[in-house]
């Protein structure tokens, strides 16, 4: 009698982590946070160079940091926008959002809510890293989601969304049992892992340009990380005074790189 009690709690307590955003919200959130000031301390090379970005950063421009990391890495975009694409479909599942009962009105409403997303995360992708990472970003993340739209129906993550009318086939169950595991990993290992390892790469998060700068009465050359814009110069960080000036005449340099990465 434990055993059955028990064995009915474990989907419920799965149900109930999907409501919550499951370890996929606090992993996003943890490293929305703590990455950004990883990438901005070893860029410019310490703490206190880069309390000096923030400051001259100012807030409203902060997450422009964790933006420009997603945009220069692919890998990272792409596992990321696979990431977040399942966390928030699990949590709508959890609610209800899992259309239940057979028949062609039924799939079809299943089958849009479970490619809406996927579609919105593939384009993004292929925009802004090509056709062939869109498509395989956006196939991921519907092979991801479609093993939640299994369990919910099956009865595996409790039987309040349970489809008394399906009956998955042993080899669709393993398939979801497997898709679970896979994004597992993906959330608590591959995306950290890679969000630390871009971070950690030398590159700065945005342009680098090659600015006038003024220093008393005399005018510099000088390599510049863009921070922000005001009127017809910018604010940004000096590579070579180590410090935030102000940079007119500016011009991109072609290159990201700062320094060398942290593994060489």
């Amino acid at each position: 009698m434990p055993e059955q009690v028990q064995e009915q709690r474990q989907p419920e307590q799965v149900r109930s982590m999907d409501r919550k955003g499951g370890p996929g919200h606090t992993v996003l959130l943890a490293l929305a946070l703590a990455v950004p000031a990883i990438k901005v301390a070893y860029t410019v090379g310490g703490a206190e160079g880069a309390r000096d970005v923030f400051v001259g950063m100012e807030f409203g421009n902060w997450p422009d940091v964790l933006i420009g990391m997603v945009l220069t890495e692919p890998l990272l975009g792409a596992v990321l926008g696979i990431v977040a694409s399942r966390v928030v479909f699990a949590l709508f599942a959890a609610r209800g959002a899992v259309p239940k009962g057979g028949g062609l009105l039924g799939t079809a409403r299943r089958l849009a809510l479970t490619v809406a997303n996927p579609i919105a995360v593939g384009i993004l992708a292929g925009c802004f890293y090509g056709p062939w990472w869109g498509l395989g970003t956006g196939l991921a993340a519907f092979a991801l989601r479609e093993g939640v739209v299994v369990e919910y129906r099956a009865g595996r993550r409790g039987r309040h969304h349970h489809d008394p009318s399906y009956e998955p086939a042993p080899w669709l169950r393993r398939i979801s049992g497997t898709e679970r595991w896979v994004a597992a990993v993906l959330t608590v290992l591959v995306l950290p892992l890679l969000a630390v390892g871009t971070a950690l790469d030398g590159r700065a998060w945005t342009s680098v340009l090659r600015c006038q700068v003024q220093e008393g009465r005399h005018v510099d050359a000088q390599r510049v990380i863009e921070l922000g814009r005001k009127g017809n110069g910018v604010v940004g960080w000096s590579l070579d005074t180590e410090e935030v000036v102000n940079g007119a005449g500016c011009e991109s340099t072609g290159s990201l790189r700062v320094r060398s990465a942290w593994w060489e």
